[in-house]
């Protein structure tokens, strides 16, 4: 029976171990995790739109929504997404919550009690996680998880055309509906033709 009873830690902390590298490298790795989209024949052709939103809050797939409209009605835009990445300082407690949580989970699951080494009495919490190991690491793992996402979350949906931003959702408090996005790059799109046609046209 105490065989099986590590195998199943040894499992759940695998499990769970796999789940934190994810969320500790989606930052660094954000272009990897978040596929760009590319729309056009030719990404050096024609305008560029260029989507920074937040990744944590879900809006991925409101990102790739709008992209498959833009590529029906706009052809020969180029059209790419990325994660909007929060203040260095969350970024930095919301990894420095990452490798504790891994920490703690490690120590539950070996058993190790650190308390008395530091001259303190064991707490009842750790005497808790100690004898429902199962419980407390999955405890640990979610409770955790929400503060990291409290401090990585942005709530940014950012466009900018041409390196020009058309709209914040950290100033509007909102995401654009279709038609008014389009209204915005209709309007772009015909004064950049003006501009064309007529040199020191303002831009």
């Amino acid at each position: 029976m105490t065989d099986y009873s590590k195998i199943v830690y040894a499992c759940i902390f695998v499990f769970l171990a796999v789940c934190t590298y994810k969320d500790l490298t989606v930052q660094t790795t954000a272009d990897k995790q978040i596929p760009i989209t590319k729309v056009g024949l030719n990404a050096n052709i024609g305008p560029t739109l260029k989507f920074m939103y937040c990744y944590s809050c879900g809006y991925r797939k409101a990102f790739e929504e709008y992209a498959q409209l833009i590529r029906q009605k706009y052809p020969d835009i180029s059209v790419s997404g990325a994660n909007y990445d929060p203040p260095g300082l969350h970024m930095l407690i919301a990894r420095g919550l990452g490798v504790l949580k891994i920490m703690i989970i490690i120590a539950v699951v070996s058993g190790v009690n650190i308390f008395p080494k530091l001259g303190m009495e064991t707490p009842q919490f750790w005497v808790w996680c100690s004898n429902h190991k199962v419980w407390s690491c999955m405890m640990i793992f979610f409770m955790s998880n929400a503060l990291e996402g409290h401090f990585i979350s942005t709530g940014a949906f950012e466009i900018a055309l041409n390196d020009i931003p058309i709209w914040s959702k950290l100033e509007t408090g909102r995401i654009p509906q279709p038609p008014e996005l389009f209204h915005i790059l209709d309007n772009h799109l015909h004064l950049e033709d003006l501009s064309d046609i007529k040199p020191g046209f303002p831009k």
